[in-house]
């Protein structure tokens, strides 16, 4: 061994990185659970492949060698590639030998084998000595999501996250075996304290990298491996992507603001993956100001190489955004960058028997088909029901039961996936009273074309116990819905929102932002019960007060206990407003919650609105002097 040549300067198993390698890696870190940061040291360049792009790299294509002796520790970083057919087990692994120097490459018993992916019912892991690793000792922060049944058993979509730079420790410091592995979102760890192997900590390891139908871009180790390091050479950039521009920003924003988020993934020659540039590397220029309102094209340009010399010319990226003088509620990065299970709306109570109706926009980086909306329904606890895709798939323990999950006929799923960025969506999520729910979408994408999605027949619903909210991966989504010009000038009977249509024996639920000019009490919504041609049943306001022939034999109009009319009417700019209508049959209920401006609730009812035609009853909104953001 210690004939072996290496990296300059290399002692046994470690050298001292060069200048520019060690500032680069030391400012990367290992994002360890619960929020700790470990630094890595010692750090050398080594820059290899594992597999390759191809993605048919055959089971056990093995990378090089590194011996880690009792009380040492080896840390390694590498970019991981996984395949795209997403088969749980095609990532990497980490090969585990005893040493043994009579052996070729050092090759002793080989312990076993430990894999990035994580599903205790799976080969994740396993010993061909022995029973050297324990594998209750495993655990982390993710698992598989892939069926243990049917023909589709192996493919789990969520494998994509594995994707990154990796950071790979093996600790033997404390006379066991400590393992982690992640790429900073996901992370799996072995932890055993007991020597490893059994037969004593004295005796050195041998740890190997693996693939099969994956790649690895090896980076940088703090042991030099067997037959020495291999360095990368300084490297020319040769083309750049922009992340985390905002797809909108308001109107006044400085420019610090606006590149807050805002990174870079620069290619260079001959690397496996991109690299990650902050802001304070880039040079900008925004066309045509940022001043004003309107479409705007941000302009960067990187000027250094690899190693952070001059390069050769620099290369320039750009992306668009807007500037806009009101912002909406969103749910996710307006860029689209939005990473899995990482945005979410409020929780949303739907009682038995009733409905609720939302609409946004939807919008999409447009990779794959779930980088858009997703429902998911709960309890008030976070514990889940089902999750639903807009794309005809879920999951869940009410999912598995479900009865109906479908599509429009005869859509195209490429169509359908370029009509979703900029789609508008009304969702329907309903509590049917007796341990299931449905889930319906409509969306009108930006090509014209209405498509719609339905789950039907969830099962294992509380009905008491029922929420539900919105998430997205790649996507985010705007509530940007507006009844009435935006300026509260709004005509009396000019701004109409569309019908909606309850069924006999349900409720109906809608929740929007309400704005007023204040000036009077009825500037604000208005609820109209019709039928299909239009013609009124009844007209209710906000302020307690309505007109038409059913609202005239109305059982009771009732405000909350004891309301302050200018109190009210001020809190009304800003309210958040949930408005239920009940179709009883030959009568309906209207029933309005409005949180205030001020943090109080008020409430305003209408019960008995009668008569109704129990098959032929729809409502919908408008205002006057105001204007609605539906959410």
């Amino acid at each position: 061994m210690m004939m072996l040549t290496g990296c300059e300067g290399a002692d046994l198993y470690n050298v001292g990185a060069p200048s520019w390698l060690d500032e680069k890696l030391s400012s990367q870190s290992d994002e360890e659970e619960g929020g700790e940061q470990e630094e890595l040291e010692n750090m050398m360049e080594d820059v290899y492949d594992i597999g390759n792009l191809n993605f048919n790299a055959p089971f056990f294509t093995l990378g090089k060698t590194y011996v880690v002796p009792a009380g040492q520790k080896w840390n390694a970083q590498f970019n991981l590639t996984v395949n795209p057919d997403n088969k749980y087990f095609k990532n990497f692994y980490i090969v585990l030998n005893a040493y043994d120097e009579t052996k070729t490459n050092f090759l002793g018993d080989e312990f076993g084998v430990i894999r990035f992916d994580n599903d205790p019912s799976k080969n994740s892991e396993w010993n061909t000595v022995g029973s050297e690793i324990d594998r209750s000792l495993v655990s982390g922060n993710f698992n598989n999501s892939s069926p243990t049944e049917g023909d589709n058993q192996d493919i789990d979509a969520s494998v994509q996250k594995m994707n990154g730079l990796i950071t790979l420790t093996v600790d033997r410091t404390d006379g066991g075996l400590n393992i982690k592995m992640t790429n900073g979102t996901l992370t799996k760890t072995y932890k055993q304290s007991t020597s490893f192997p059994s037969t004593g900590s004295d005796v050195n390891i041998v740890c190997r990298i693996g693939v099969e139908g994956s790649y690895v871009g090896f980076l940088s180790t703090n042991i030099e491996p067997i037959g020495g390091c291999t360095e990368a050479g300084d490297k020319q950039p040769v083309s750049m992507v922009l992340k985390g521009v905002p797809a909108k920003v308001l109107v006044g924003t400085d420019q610090e603001t606006l590149l807050a988020g805002v990174t870079a993934e620069v290619t260079f020659e001959g690397l496996p993956a991109p690299v990650s540039v902050p802001a304070e590397d880039l040079e900008f220029q925004i066309i045509p100001d940022l001043t004003n309102l309107g479409a705007k094209t941000l302009v960067a340009a990187y000027s250094k190489t690899y190693k952070g010399e001059g390069a050769a010319k620099p290369i320039i990226a750009h992306a668009t955004f807007n500037v806009v003088d009101k912002m909406y509620t969103c749910v996710g990065l307006t860029d689209n960058t939005t990473p899995w299970w990482t945005a979410f709306s409020d929780d949303i109570k739907v009682g038995s028997n009733e409905t609720f109706v939302s609409t946004f926009t939807n919008y999409t980086n447009g990779e794959k088909s779930w980088n858009n909306f997703l429902v998911i329904l709960r309890k008030a606890d976070k514990s889940e029901y089902a999750v639903m895709r807009a794309d005809n798939y879920g999951w869940g323990a009410g999912y598995e039961g479900i009865a109906t999950a479908a599509t429009e006929e005869g859509r195209n799923a490429d169509t359908w996936l370029a009509a979703m960025d900029g789609a508008k969506v009304t969702t329907y999520v309903t509590n049917n009273g007796d341990g299931t729910a449905d889930v319906k979408a409509v969306m009108i994408g930006n090509d014209g074309n209405t498509y719609t999605q339905t789950y039907t027949g969830i099962g294992g619903i509380d009905p008491n116990d029922f929420y539900f909210c919105f998430t997205v991966e790649g996507a985010h989504l705007e509530f940007d819905n507006v009844l009435g010009e935006e300026d509260n000038t709004t005509g009396w009977w000019v701004a109409h929102s569309a019908d909606i249509t309850v069924p006999q024996g349900k409720t109906y639920t809608t929740r929007f932002k309400n704005y007023t000019n204040g000036e009077k009490s009825w500037n604000n919504f208005l609820v109209v019960l019709t039928k299909a041609d239009n013609s009124e049943y009844a007209v209710m306001r906000a302020d307690n007060y309505g007109w038409g022939t059913s609202y005239e034999g109305i059982a009771t109009a009732a405000t909350e206990e004891g309301r302050n009319a200018d109190a009210w009417l001020a809190a009304m700019d800003g309210a958040t407003v949930t408005v239920s209508v009940t179709n009883n049959g030959s009568s309906a209920d209207v029933k309005c919650v409005m949180v205030g401006n001020d943090g109080n609730t008020y409430t305003q009812s209408y019960t008995g609105i009668s008569p109704i035609e129990a098959d032929n009853f729809r409502f919908r909104f408008t205002c006057e002097g105001s204007h609605l953001v539906f959410e």
